[in-house]
């Protein structure tokens, strides 16, 4: 199991249908609309590392999302 943390900008006004479009993402478990730097935070749990690649490239393919930042996680 990886969990990945990603911030994500968005174009403003677009929020809601990026919000819509986020909750399709396969391993996309939760997506919290924030204040400050980023727009959204969504928590991303999947089997491996390429996993993961493949549900940032959909996030950043979303139509109005203009950057992502990712945080990988790991056991202890």
């Amino acid at each position: 199991m990886v969990i990945g943390v990603t911030m994500i900008n968005v174009v403003p006004g677009e929020e809601r249908s990026v919000y819509n479009e986020l909750m399709k993402i396969g391993g996309v478990r939760e997506v919290f609309h924030v204040f400050g730097e980023y727009d959204f935070i969504a928590i991303i749990d999947v089997g491996g590392l390429t996993d993961i690649n493949r549900a940032v490239d959909t996030v950043r393919e979303i139509e109005g999302v203009t950057a992502t930042k990712t945080i990988i996680g790991a056991e202890l």
